[in-house]
């Protein structure tokens, strides 16, 4: 197995948006999509594994083992907002290859679903941060910039590591248009403050009404499945690791 795509359901959806939201720094997009995919009742249709995940599986209570997996979820608007893919994992892939070739198989995937836009979440790391966090942006053409910036954020100036950069730029290179959300986190910790203030923005540019009010849910529930993995450890640890993962954004 190198990466393979297990497809459960071909759904039928009208020009959606793919919302990426794996771990990342402050775990900003993972809490963001985890409530995304509750409040919706979003449904699973596509579980992706990969040999450059993890080298491990995570035990149960009852003697099961749970691999590390990410998945496709979708929604159809039931009103005037847009219908949505929504990309969750516990992991990113531990390798630049690995990296490439999962975006790839993404893109892929929303192309064959009539997909044409693509919408990635993250945290941007800061030594100190307001209540009020920034939020900066990166996107694929100066129009779809326009649109970022309308909803309240700045230009990102910098890099941004990891499959929340990657989409977009080789998103663009075959036709995508889309745009990187990057929020102000201390990033040692799920940060359900910065995934609030996506969320607020996810809402106003896809005309939905996701109620923010159990975030702290979804940022407990991350928090719990990321200590699994050993992606969250005591903060002395913490420490250590950041620069091991490159690709938390």
């Amino acid at each position: 197995m190198v990466l393979t795509v297990e497809i459960e359901e071909k759904p039928k959806l009208d020009n959606p948006v793919l919302i990426e939201g794996l771990p990342g720094i402050g775990f900003v997009a993972n809490i963001v999509v985890l409530h995304l995919i509750h409040e919706l009742e979003a449904k699973r249709f596509a579980k992706i594994f990969s040999a450059s995940f993890q080298d491990l599986a995570v035990t149960t209570e009852t003697g099961g083992a749970r691999s590390p997996i990410n998945e496709l979820y979708y929604y159809k608007s039931k009103c005037e907002g847009r219908d949505l893919i929504i990309w969750y994992g516990n992991t990113q892939a531990l390798t630049t290859f690995g990296q490439y070739e999962l975006c790839g198989r993404i893109l892929d995937i929303a192309e064959e679903l009539g997909c044409r836009f693509l919408i990635t979440v993250g945290g941007f790391k800061q030594e100190e941060v307001k209540e009020t966090p920034e939020i900066y942006c990166a996107a694929s053409d100066s129009e779809t910039l326009k649109d970022a910036l309308n909803l309240g954020a700045k230009v990102m100036v910098g890099n941004i590591f990891g499959v929340a950069g990657i989409l977009i730029g080789i998103g663009s290179l075959r036709g995508f248009k889309g745009f990187s959300l990057l929020v102000e986190t201390l990033g040692t910790y799920p940060d359900a403050n910065a995934a609030r203030h996506a969320l607020s923005a996810l809402n106003k540019y896809l005309n939905l009404q996701v109620d923010p009010s159990r975030l702290d849910v979804a940022a407990e529930k991350t928090a719990k499945i990321l200590e699994s993995f050993g992606w969250i450890r005591p903060e002395k640890e913490e420490k250590k690791r950041e620069e091991q993962f490159r690709w938390f954004v």
